[in-house]
């Protein structure tokens, strides 16, 4: 039987704050009280160590069981790149209860799920290369690329976090289409397309 690890999560802004109905669902559904990881999270800032670990812990083969789907991702598209690179890196994953509760890669109605998320996440790719093709193509033609590197603007900030967060992405090519070296790229973004400080302080402005 394939290893289960479990994860759970609560937060001040859903007003779920006890742990236990998620813990008591995970114990009952065999996952071992020492491998089950949790968050607390509390405000809008949502870092999660406990699914960073979580992460880290699961092996191919493994399978993470999670309480509700919405205990798991951030955000839909949060969600749909968990889940996409869990069946990338052959994890299986299962929902125990909610309208997620048909998700069970042990049985044939769960794969089908995996496949979905797996097109969406293909889907939000497209829209992310589609977009930031569209906003080089726009900057193109205000004469806005070649000559010396521009600097970082909102416009292109925002093109160049939608584009990072495609851990595709390779940060050279993405730098050299916004018409910036890679430098200025990292000054103000995150390999997986979040920003810096001062690039919040851009998108504050």
């Amino acid at each position: 039987m394939n290893m289960l690890i479990g994860y759970m999560r609560v937060s001040k802004s859903d007003g779920s704050q006890v742990l236990d109905m998620q813990k008591d669902a995970l114990l009952k559904a065999g996952v071992c009280e020492t491998r089950i990881y949790q968050d607390l999270s509390s405000g809008a800032k949502d870092d999660r160590p406990g699914l960073a670990n979580c992460l880290k812990a699961l092996q191919p083969g493994n399978c993470l069981v999670v309480w509700k789907l919405d205990r798991l991702g951030r955000n839909l598209k949060h969600l749909v790149t968990l889940v996409d690179n869990l069946k990338k890196t052959d994890i299986g994953f299962k929902v125990l209860a909610g309208n997620g509760a048909q998700i069970d890669t042990n049985t044939p109605n769960g794969r089908m799920f995996f496949g979905m998320f797996a097109v969406l996440a293909e889907f939000e790719r497209e829209l992310i290369a589609e977009r930031t093709i569209a906003g080089l193509n726009a900057a193109r033609a205000r004469g806005r690329l070649g000559g010396r590197p521009r600097k970082m603007d909102v416009s292109t900030l925002r093109m160049a976090m939608s584009a990072m967060s495609d851990k595709n992405a390779v940060a050279t090519n993405v730098a050299k289409k916004l018409g910036m070296t890679t430098t200025t790229l990292y000054m103000y973004v995150n390999g997986d397309g979040s920003p810096k400080e001062c690039a919040k302080k851009l998108l504050d402005e």
